[in-house]
């Protein structure tokens, strides 16, 4: 398969979970033993690897076969666009500008000591 992107969900679902069991007949486990690893049925194994499987599940199967270090590369943190950041900074002082205190402001601080 080239891409996911001329795909229909359920065909896409499909193809990630011959991914799943290709992975799984690669490091030569059975449906059984990495439903024990995940804390799932063998049937949820099954199901996954026919594309029909929860979110959850799959994550656990994914721990299960040790593939998680490719959920970073599947879906990344998305980065902060320039507009988002200039949203978070608002308003910064770039530099004091001494205005607002005037010597009498001072002079009465020091009066109060």
């Amino acid at each position: 398969m080239a891409g996911f992107n001329s795909e229909s969900a359920a065909g896409i679902a499909h193809e990630l979970g011959e991914r799943l069991k290709s992975m799984r007949l690669n490091k030569d486990m059975t449906q059984q033993e990495v439903a024990d690893q995940a804390g799932l049925s063998r049937k949820t194994v099954l199901n996954a690897e026919k594309g029909k499987v929860q979110l959850e599940n799959l994550v656990a199967i994914m721990q299960a076969l040790q593939l998680t270090v490719q959920l970073d590369r599947f879906l990344p943190l998305p980065g902060l666009s320039p507009m988002q950041l200039a949203k978070l900074q608002g308003k910064q002082r770039k530099r004091a500008t001494g205005q607002g205190r005037t010597e009498d402001s001072e002079s009465e601080r020091e009066a109060e000591w």
